[in-house]
């Protein structure tokens, strides 16, 4: 499956806000990178009391913002 309709596909399964469980693959110091499915990682901002996340922590997060034109999208904790 090309980059293109995986994209696609996680869009159209996920953009109902639903929960997801994810890994934290990166953390910096304005948020964490979490991958919700394979080659699929989003931001989680560390703002508002996200607490200390370390890598490898698994996260149940929900989609906040999608940005379909560069394929980057926003977590918030669920």
């Amino acid at each position: 499956m090309s980059p293109n309709e995986n994209w696609r596909e996680f869009v159209l399964a996920h953009v109902d806000g639903g929960a997801l469980d994810g890994v934290v693959t990166r953390v910096l110091p304005f948020g964490a990178f979490v991958e919700v499915a394979q080659g699929m990682e989003g931001l989680l901002p560390t703002v508002g009391g996200t607490g200390p996340l370390t890598a490898g922590a698994a996260v149940s997060v929900r989609l906040d913002k999608l940005d379909v034109q560069n394929r980057r999208f926003s977590l918030t904790l669920a």
